[in-house]
């Protein structure tokens, strides 16, 4: 077992020696992570004049096996040395992410933890941040960006990126004076071609970017480590998130305000819910944007390979229009399954999924469990753009309270049942 990789095994001493030995084995390697966390929050409470550390649930996706580093308010959770262990109910949904549970709002996080440290410490302190945004007067938002599953807008993002890595890259004050002005003029050719998406950015960044911000500089790395720690992020978030509307802002924010801090350390402590991320940095990088930013950011495209970047993504434009015509035809216009949302939990994966103009969000994977049971999906879902319902294929197969489809399976609660209208469309009837 490496160091830190927690999944995978059962509480208890009722199998013999072995599996006890292997559960202490757990119980210390979660009280190590706990005490890890404890200490680099502490000696990097300068960053926001608060420790952020406070209670923390590592739970086993697989088997929801979890560890806290504190008791919950009803006892679900029982004592093992230093540490309290249980099971998280199947109602509750795993993620890395701030969530109310048992009278206490938790920093969950999946397991396995990376085997590296900063790593490692960066995911933590990234999800404490969040149990601590209502301390910090931060509002918990996650708004799509789908203007950045276009071309054009994809296109300004990976320009304003590129010219992020190399301001970090820069020996010189100059040169990275230089590249700062270049990212920020994509940044504002991208707002002039979306109305609006300055608004929704900010609050995406506001939320996901500050988080990751602070998990970045609770790190502590030096220059060096933290050039290779954006030149590995960004590498992954360009290969293998197959669109940005949700997850651009894990990479803007770190860069802009690491960058940001070595020139002002502290910046971040005036910022509130109400803040304008860009107004703000163009004022502490003292940045002259041009007037014309369409045609400066032309002209500076051609020092991050602009011609390549399009040439990618209008090829990528051809093919997800050709999805998105599928996936209207699946979960739209043929008969379909809809669920309508009584009082909802989720959780997806938001580096894989398609926006669909006026009705919501194809995303191949989720979970949500509501009062009428439990929803997995494995090949994909339409999230309406209100977040009141989610629409699936046609069902397959009828078993007592379990229906299945192509690609997910409905887990439905005693009282409920899916009747098929004169449409053919399937739908949650209460009995």
């Amino acid at each position: 077992m490496k160091n830190f990789l927690l999944a995978g095994l059962l509480l208890g001493c009722t199998a013999g020696e072995a599996l006890c030995q292997q559960s202490d084995t757990v119980a210390t390697l979660a009280q190590r992570t706990f005490q890890e966390a404890a200490t680099v929050t502490k000696k990097q409470q300068r960053l926001w004049g608060i420790n952020l550390y406070g209670p923390m649930l590592l739970v086993n996706p697989a088997t929801r096996e979890l560890y806290a580093n504190m008791p919950d308010s009803s006892g679900h959770l029982q004592k093992q040395g230093d540490i309290y262990v249980g099971k998280l109910p199947a109602k509750i949904n795993t993620a890395n992410t701030a969530t109310q549970w048992e009278g206490r709002n938790w920093a969950m996080i999946e397991l396995p933890l990376p085997t590296d440290r900063d790593e490692r410490v960066n995911l933590i302190t990234h999800e404490l941040f969040h149990r601590s945004q209502p301390t910090l007067h931060f509002r918990l938002t996650n708004p799509a960006n789908n203007h950045l599953d276009k071309k054009d807008g994809r296109i300004f993002l990976k320009l304003e990126l590129a010219a992020l890595q190399q301001a970090i890259a820069a020996t010189s004050p100059a040169a990275r004076q230089e590249h700062l002005l270049h990212a920020m003029t994509f940044r504002h050719c991208r707002y002039a071609l979306y109305p609006g998406a300055d608004t929704t950015e900010n609050a995406l960044e506001m939320n996901e970017g500050i988080a990751e911000f602070t998990g970045m500089m609770i790190c502590n790395r030096d220059k060096a480590a933290a050039i290779k720690h954006f030149d590995k992020n960004l590498y992954n978030f360009l290969h293998y998130n197959a669109t940005f509307v949700r997850s651009f802002a894990y990479q803007t924010i770190p860069m802009y305000g690491y960058m940001l801090s070595q020139l002002n350390p502290g910046w971040n402590r005036q910022l509130n819910s109400d803040s304008k991320l860009t107004p703000f940095l163009v004022q502490a990088f003292r940045l002259s944007i041009p007037a014309d930013v369409k045609t400066a950011a032309a002209t500076y495209a051609r020092e991050y390979n602009g011609d390549a970047i399009t040439l990618e993504e209008t090829a990528r434009e051809k093919k997800i229009q050709e999805q998105i015509a599928a996936y209207t035809k699946l979960f739209i216009t043929q008969p379909h399954t809809e669920l309508r949302f009584e009082k909802m939990n989720i959780s997806f994966n938001p580096s894989n999924i398609i926006p669909i103009d006026d009705y919501g969000t194809v995303y191949p994977t989720m979970r949500i469990s509501d009062t009428w049971g439990i929803l997995t999906v494995t090949e994909g879902a339409l999230l309406s753009a209100k977040w009141d319902k989610v629409n699936i294929g046609l069902p397959a197969t009828f078993t007592d309270q379990l229906i299945t489809g192509q690609g997910w399976k409905l887990e439905l609660s005693k009282g409920y049942s899916l009747e098929k209208d004169a449409a053919s469309n399937f739908a949650l009837k209460k009995q």
